[in-house]
């Protein structure tokens, strides 16, 4: 069944064409990956499907029963709303009614006539389970405390409500911009099998490729305007585009051999007296306007390194924390010249942190750390804020250097050094502000290279960033002649440049380990990752205050009158369900022999436990909080 069908769409800003009457159709079922090079509209694509911007051209066509749900890079928040209220701020009918009695039970003046209707369109709707879902989605995506003002959590923290919020509102076509940024590797294993089990289709953004490989089933990609489709996953994508490139360069290779034969005749003198010579002439002048949209951007990183002595980076014994928060606790660690590092751990666990204190951009609490003379530091960041939007792209490269010597020991001027970063002429005269997202990380990560760091200290490189880029940037860290420290969430980046893992373990606690990320996953058991999270959760977390956003009131510990209804019935409710699945479990073995009978009584089974293990789940909570509100009433 076919969901939304785009044909002919244009969307230009300024002289810049981004879309070029691309066409596409979205079929039930579909988890497409959109690709591309930053800033060639792949963002700009997403909202013109979902309605939020409209096209210069072409039409989109959308069948009025289709829901679509959209998680933009920078979601809009209310810093006054809980969490609760804030993953319920859709428009869907099921979202304003959850609302509707959010309100109404908290409000202890409301009629419980008006209680109890309210609870009765709940139950026709079903929105219990979507409010259940909504809770279990936030726990999963590391946020648990339902009712902290929005202002007062992190970025990251923010973002993850967004994802929540998209994931838990019903639709038809689900459009995921860049879902991966702020989650940790762990985190991202899960959204990889919630999405992989979620009916409905998706359109997605994504630089994580193990992300891309695993959960999509087509791939698009935005080049120069033009859009080409895929059928399968990343792999096949990179297998079909070669094959494509191949093709196109064989056709190229027959292009200019043409060109050549048609010049030689230009210039023997051809006169356009004829129909026939004025034909050449004409097919001659159109050979040669081909060239120019032929001709692929490809991002260039070739920068010469600074001379790197045999001392480069010693840590003894560093310890940081914040208040009782303990970061890190007696770590040692001596950095070698040729040293590839990745930093992995759950988020806040103080990677960035780590970080920050080799850069020198924070001061430990105890221990040394001593750099090495010759060391030159580059550190990126993810904060991309301190750039001054009000500066032209051409200006705040310069404010590094003006020059900069080339791998090769050419020196080339800053400019030249622009268009191998896929900055043109034309954009290195455009503001800083003006810029995409990842054009910005891209024209960060060249301000470090002017530099000339022979240590890189690289904080989440992946975000925004696309594959292209990336690929590139991992053949660059192979040939650098220096040390390299990643903190990274994208394990396909971690496996490609990093020879050794430090991995945070709760507590402070910094263990060591030889290989990449892969090696590092398969000699930790699943128990032990869950346990550093464990650890990690269970400190006290110095609190952030946000002065704008307003304390909510106090309330008393309760169950909800949703809550209560549930605690009554759900022990009844399980054995209910674990009576069908001995029913079942016996149909299962009488028809062994009905292959077809088989297969839907399976299919059955499979439902039902899915049922009693969110019962479960259900049951494991209600109870927690029941003893929760007999403590807090004898307190």
């Amino acid at each position: 069944m076919n969901l939304l069908t785009i044909e002919g769409i244009t969307k230009s800003y300024g002289e810049k064409t981004l879309l070029n009457k691309i066409d596409l159709g979205i079929n039930e079922g579909d988890r497409i990956g959109l690709i591309g090079i930053n800033g060639t509209g792949k963002s700009t694509l997403l909202k013109i499907i979902a309605g939020l911007e409209p096209p210069n051209g072409g039409k989109l066509i959308k069948a009025n029963t289709v829901r679509i749900e959209y998680l933009p890079q920078n979601p809009a928040f209310d810093p006054q709303a809980t969490v609760l209220e804030q993953v319920f701020k859709g428009e869907s009918s099921i979202m304003k009614l959850i609302r509707t009695y959010e309100e109404a039970i908290i409000n202890e003046s409301t009629p419980n006539e008006k209680i109890l209707k309210l609870t009765n369109e709940m139950d026709l709707l079903n929105a219990w389970s979507v409010e259940n879902e909504a809770k279990s989605i936030l726990t999963k995506l590391g946020i648990s405390n339902f009712k902290a003002p929005v202002g007062s959590l992190s970025g990251g923290q923010q973002k993850r409500i967004a994802l929540a919020a998209a994931l838990v509102n019903p639709s038809e076509l689900l459009i995921l911009d860049e879902p991966t940024n702020h989650l940790d590797n762990d985190t991202i294993e899960w959204l990889e099998q919630y999405l992989n089990k979620r009916k409905g289709s998706l359109l997605m953004i994504t630089h994580d490729r193990y992300f891309l490989d695993r959960v999509a089933n087509r791939i698009i990609e935005l080049d120069r305007g033009s859009l080409y489709s895929y059928k399968g996953n990343y792999s096949h994508f990179l297998e079909a585009k070669l094959a494509r490139q191949e093709i196109e360069a064989a056709t190229e290779e027959k292009r200019q051999n043409l060109l050549r034969n048609e010049l030689a005749w230009i210039r023997r003198g051809a006169r356009a007296r004829t129909t026939k010579q004025k034909a050449r002439v004409d097919r001659f002048n159109k050979l040669v306007e081909e060239n120019s949209s032929r001709t692929e951007e490809k991002l260039e990183i070739s920068v010469g390194v600074s001379r790197l002595g045999k001392k480069v980076v010693e840590l003894e014994q560093v310890s940081k924390s914040f208040g009782q928060y303990k970061i890190i606790d007696g770590f040692s660690y001596i950095v070698q010249r040729d040293d590839r590092i990745g930093i992995v751990g759950p988020n806040g666990s103080g990677k960035s942190t780590l970080l920050n204190i080799v850069a020198g951009r924070l001061q430990p609490d105890k221990g040394l750390v001593d750099i090495g003379e010759t060391v030159r530091i580059g550190l990126y960041s993810q904060d991309t804020q301190h750039i001054d939007d009000n500066l032209r792209v051409i200006e705040y490269i310069k404010e590094g250097a003006e020059y900069l010597t080339t791998a090769s020991g050419d020196k080339i001027s800053a400019s030249q050094m622009l268009e191998r970063f896929l900055f043109s002429p034309e954009m290195q005269w455009t503001y800083v502000g003006k810029l995409s997202g990842g054009e910005k990380r891209r024209l960060y990560l060249l301000r470090i290279l002017m530099d000339a760091p022979n240590v890189l200290l690289l904080d989440e490189p992946t975000n925004d960033l696309d594959v292209t880029t990336l690929a590139i940037l991992e053949d660059y860290l192979e040939g650098f002649k220096g040390a390299v420290l990643a903190v990274s969430h994208d394990r396909y980046f971690l496996d490609r440049m990093a020879d050794k893992i430090l991995a945070f373990a709760g507590q402070g606690q910094i263990v060591k380990y030889t290989g990449n990320y892969s090696d590092y996953r398969e000699s930790v058991s699943p128990s032990e990752v869950e346990s550093a999270s464990t650890a990690f959760n269970k400190q006290e977390k110095p609190k952030v205050v946000n002065p704008s956003a307003e304390k909510p009131k106090e309330r008393p510990l309760k169950f909800s009158f949703a809550e209560q209804k549930e605690y009554g019935e759900i022990d009844q409710v399980i054995a209910q369900l674990e009576g069908k699945l001995e029913q079942l479990s016996a149909s299962i073995n009488e028809a062994a022999t009905d292959y077809n009978l088989l297969q839907q009584l399976s299919i059955e089974k499979e439902e039902l436990e899915k049922q009693l293990e969110e019962k479960m789940d259900r049951w494991v909570y209600l109870n927690d909080l029941a003893e929760k509100i007999a403590a807090d009433k004898h307190s």
